[in-house]
């Protein structure tokens, strides 16, 4: 726990805060704030009821971009450190609140679909906006994001962009930062400040990556304009093959889009992840998934390379109607939450994932050393239940690697993450990061990647250094994530 710089005491803190704005958008209830310090990297703990960080001294609801740059501009002032916050779906420990008396500053009022351009496929957004709310105006008139995190029925814009999000059709539409258009954003003193929309242009550094996947870090997103596409889900072919290892899979996929093909879905899954998702069909084999969208013509085309490139290795069809069920059945919402909790609290068990990223040529290499040495050196190897990985977004140049970890619980659940989850967390990265990989590769650093921070950016990290001192001179903005707890103030 880190000390508030503030010299305001927690009753000052909210009393400012309420003259600021209004009482009705300050929350001080103890049960939202202990919910409110931690996110889904503390879930076991949470369902326990054990919030052992330091609770904020309130959160506050936000209503526009004005109420964002007042609270702001009034936490820098007083050094009072904020967490920006608004689909409350992050699971790398980027919501915690590590310093005593922060405030949370949450986006969810902001909520207004501003516009949608058809002629002009983009769709204008607030942050509170949730994706799927988007995605289903946008079906409407035959249009989709594109964007399909598992999250997907709760996240909601400002936190897909500030984390780098990526969807299930990443392949064919690109990750969240290929699809931001434009963006309007608050910094700690105040200042709003626009990146206009427009199709590309090459008027020096592309400023909006200083905005996309800050955390919170740097600045508050407050509306995001994206670009849209048109949906055909009645083109749609699904594609399912079981292969003998991981390298054949890893193959497969290399090939179809280095041969210059998008398949919306690119999947290979080992046999310990496979049978969580596939125990009807898996048959002990590394299962390989495709699906292809668009217009008739090309999912066509797109169809046929993949059987071209199957067909080059020893495999079984997997009936296409079997993909299609489970691929209808992967995102979770609260539903899937709650059920979560329950098996949490009846069985002590968990699981949990780490995603990095790698170059082709290293895929299968990282994967081996990941597991090999979970099984030989993790201290609790035998409380493991499922140990494995699946490949689910892949690039010209290489792919990601979704590492998938469940374990029976022999602790106490204070014990649980220094025990479990933070170890197995750290192998996984710090084998990325011998591959020459990167250590994340879509839920963000958040506070628990945050100590690999220098390593991942290495000499570069001087630039990343640098913006912070630039815009949050005074620290006040989610302290502990991105950066590391012991620099900066």
């Amino acid at each position: 726990m880190t000390q508030s710089l503030s010299k305001l005491t927690r009753d000052d803190i909210v009393a400012r805060l309420t003259d600021l704005l209004s009482a009705g958008q300050i929350v001080t209830d103890e049960e939202q704030l202990k919910l409110a310090s931690v996110d889904r990297f503390k879930k076991y703990q949470s369902v326990h009821g054990i919030f052992d960080g330091p609770l904020p001294a309130a959160i506050v609801n936000a209503r526009s971009t004005e109420d964002v740059s007042k609270v702001l501009a009034f936490a820098d002032e007083h050094r009072i450190n904020v967490v920006a916050r608004t689909g409350r779906t992050g699971t790398e420990g980027g919501l915690e609140t590590a310093v005593e008396d922060t405030v949370v500053l949450d986006g969810s009022g902001l909520d207004g679909i501003l516009s949608i351009d058809a002629e002009n496929m983009q769709a204008t957004v607030q942050c509170g906006v949730p994706l799927q709310v988007l995605e289903d105006r946008l079906r409407e008139r035959g249009l989709t994001t594109g964007h399909s995190p598992q999250s997907k029925p709760l996240a909601q814009y400002g936190g897909l962009v500030s984390t780098r999000s990526i969807g299930q059709f990443s392949t064919l539409y690109g990750a969240i930062e290929d699809m931001v258009v434009g963006l309007e954003a608050v910094f700690p003193d105040g200042s709003v400040t626009r990146i206009k929309n427009v199709p590309r242009r090459a008027a020096g550094p592309d400023i909006r990556h200083i905005v996309i996947g800050n955390e919170g870090a740097l600045c508050y997103i407050t509306e995001v304009t994206v670009r849209i596409f048109k949906y055909q889900p009645e083109n749609n072919e699904f594609h399912g093959f079981l292969v003998d290892d991981m390298t054949t899979g890893i193959k497969v996929i290399r090939e179809v889009v280095t041969n210059g093909f998008k398949p919306s879905v690119v999947r290979v899954y080992s046999p310990e992840d496979a049978r969580q998702h596939f125990a009807h069909f898996y048959k002990d084999k590394v299962v390989v998934v495709f699906v292809a969208e668009g217009p008739k013509g090309l999912v066509r085309a797109t169809s046929e390379e993949i059987e071209r490139v199957v067909g080059q290795y020893p495999h079984e069809k997997v009936d296409p109607a079997l993909i299609e069920n489970w691929f209808d059945h992967l995102n979770w919402g609260v539903d899937k939450i709650e059920a979560e909790k329950q098996v949490m609290l009846a069985k002590a068990e968990l699981g949990y994932t780490t995603e990095v990223s790698v170059d082709w040529s290293r895929t299968v290499e990282l994967y081996e050393n990941v597991i090999r040495r979970i099984r030989a050196e993790f201290p609790a190897a035998d409380d493991l239940v499922m140990l494995g990985a699946h490949s689910s977004h892949s690039y010209q140049t290489g792919t990601n690697l979704y590492f998938v970890y469940d374990y029976r619980i022999n602790c106490e659940p204070r014990e649980e993450i220094e025990k479990y989850h933070i170890p197995l967390n750290a192998i996984i990265v710090e084998e990325a990061l011998k591959a020459g990989g990167s250590m994340v590769h879509h839920h963000g650093i958040g506070k628990y990647r945050a100590p690999w921070t220098t390593r991942e950016h290495g000499s570069a990290y001087a630039i990343l250094a640098k913006l912070k001192e630039a815009f949050d001179p005074n620290g006040i903005m989610n302290k502990g994530t991105i950066f590391p707890m012991d620099t900066h103030a």
